[in-house]
């Protein structure tokens, strides 16, 4: 028997969201209907609403969630009921080209429920990144439920789903940061400052955060940034080659999504150092105007960073036991836990920088 929960959807483009009642189905083949215990309100969940993935309204929102697996349909072996599970929009087919050549973290045809969850009059719901989950029950393919440790906190351990993972895995997967490296964050929002916490995991010495908000400066010494720099007050190139004995930093990584500040990662890394692109931009944006002998004269390697190149079913329950071990602090992340009617309040909170993640609890 299908199931009626509430919860969060985008109608229009721009539109307030509005707390709906969502017509969850029995999983079918390969699906699981997850409870969900806690979900993060992302910034990709506003990109939704403003019509900047696509336009295949209503969308159902949320997607950095956990929560407890209550039904799985035939032929799924993985996850069972009763486990806890953090959600994934990765969930790897195994079968395409990547993951043929053992790089399943780059999946070019991963899973989602084959079945639509509706409102009730019928209407077919667009779940973001093939979850949503601002609703007390969502269905998903199974392979999007990796089991993590039921010791650790929903509220802390579903931001991995998204954002924190995303600059995590920016850092440590996509840029290589290793020990002794000097590492540069431009923007330091929740997943620039995951990427400053991967830098620190991986042992990086000089880790340089760089924002216009004074506030997200001191979050992101919290994580272990050893310098910060105002771009507003002080030319963030200039800065970060000061910092690192005028060279640039072996690792710049952009977690703004703006040409002009992906610009200035590119000058602000050393010869042969990286630069990472995490931040999402629109799709109007354009790459700079890059002059290419500079392109060729500097070498190293200009990468974008899709979810953290990341690996589900091996770097989730890893972060968790970091984090059950106190080694990496995902509760310092949540800014607030709300309800389910506050998303939209908390889209507001988020636009003007007054947190880091606000976490709908259910």
């Amino acid at each position: 028997m299908s199931q009626e929960v509430r919860g969060v959807i985008a109608r229009g483009k721009g539109a307030p969201v509005e707390v709906a009642t969502i017509v969850v189905p029995d999983p079918g083949p390969g699906e699981a209907v997850v409870r969900v215990q806690a979900c993060g309100v992302c910034h990709t969940d506003l990109h939704y609403r403003e019509g900047g993935i696509n336009d295949d309204f209503p969308f159902l929102l949320g997607h950095e969630a956990a929560g407890i697996v209550e039904q799985v349909g035939a032929g799924v072996t993985d996850v069972e009921p009763g486990d806890f599970v953090v959600l994934n929009w990765r969930a790897v087919c195994g079968n395409c080209r990547a993951c043929r050549r053992g790089k399943p973290w780059y999946c070019f045809a991963t899973h989602n429920a084959a079945q639509k969850m509706t409102l009730t009059d019928g209407t077919e719901l667009s779940p973001a990144l093939g979850i949503g989950a601002f609703v007390e029950k969502t269905l998903v393919h199974a392979g999007q439920c990796t089991k993590v440790d039921p010791a650790a906190r929903p509220a802390a351990v579903g931001l991995l789903g998204c954002g924190v993972m995303a600059g995590l895995g920016a850092a440590v997967n996509t840029g290589g940061v290793t020990r002794g490296d000097s590492v540069a964050v431009i923007g330091c929002g929740g997943v620039g400052d995951g990427a400053v916490a991967g830098a620190a995991l991986a042992g990086a010495t000089t880790i340089i955060a760089v924002d216009t908000d004074p506030r997200k400066l001191e979050w992101a010494k919290g994580f272990g940034a050893t310098h910060t720099v105002n771009a507003r007050e002080t030319d963030p190139v200039e800065a970060i080659r000061e910092l690192t004995g005028g060279h640039g930093a072996d690792v710049v990584i952009e977690a703004v999504g703006r040409p002009e500040t992906w610009q200035q990662a590119f000058y602000a890394r050393d010869l042969a150092g990286t630069v990472v692109l995490v931040g999402v931009p629109t799709p109007e944006m354009k790459m700079p105007d890059l002059p290419l002998l500079d392109v060729f004269g500097r070498g190293g390697a200009l990468k974008s960073s899709w979810y953290g190149d990341c690996l589900p079913s091996r770097d989730f329950p890893m972060l968790t036991s970091l984090y059950l071990q106190g080694r990496l602090d995902l509760d310092a992340f949540v800014s607030e836990e709300i309800g389910l009617d506050q998303v939209e309040d908390a889209f507001g909170k988020m636009h003007h920088g007054d947190v880091l993640r606000s976490v709908v609890i259910f």
